[in-house]
């Protein structure tokens, strides 16, 4: 079921373009107390999340599959928020929380 929702998401996005849904450039400084998160959070594109094992297996666990999407090239620089409006329901705003309170429960890398 979910490669099907992750299917009519990919559409969407090849008819939105992922130019247009690009995050804006990280500021030049980062503030201080953002400096001990080695890992990615939930707020870094999916391609962060999958390239580091403890948070792929974070995402496997409540969105599998994700990296061997058809249309994960098209998606992968963006964040789950932003996906999340295509992905036809498969991403939802708990499933973004449950996910955000797992990474956040990582040990520090």
């Amino acid at each position: 079921m979910s490669k099907t929702l992750f299917a009519a998401a990919a559409a969407s996005l090849l008819l939105v373009g992922a130019a247009s849904a690009q995050t804006a450039p990280a500021p030049a400084q980062a503030p201080a107390h953002d400096e001990h998160h080695a890992r990615p959070t939930i707020e870094s594109p999916i391609e962060a999340l999958v390239n580091d094992p403890a948070t792929k297996a974070v995402l496997e666990k409540h969105l599998p599959g994700m990296d061997k999407h058809p249309a994960y090239g098209q998606f992968k620089a963006m964040t789950l928020r932003q996906v999340a409006p295509y992905s036809q329901g498969a991403i939802t705003d708990e499933k973004i929380a449950a996910i955000d309170a797992d990474l956040k429960a990582l040990p520090a890398a």
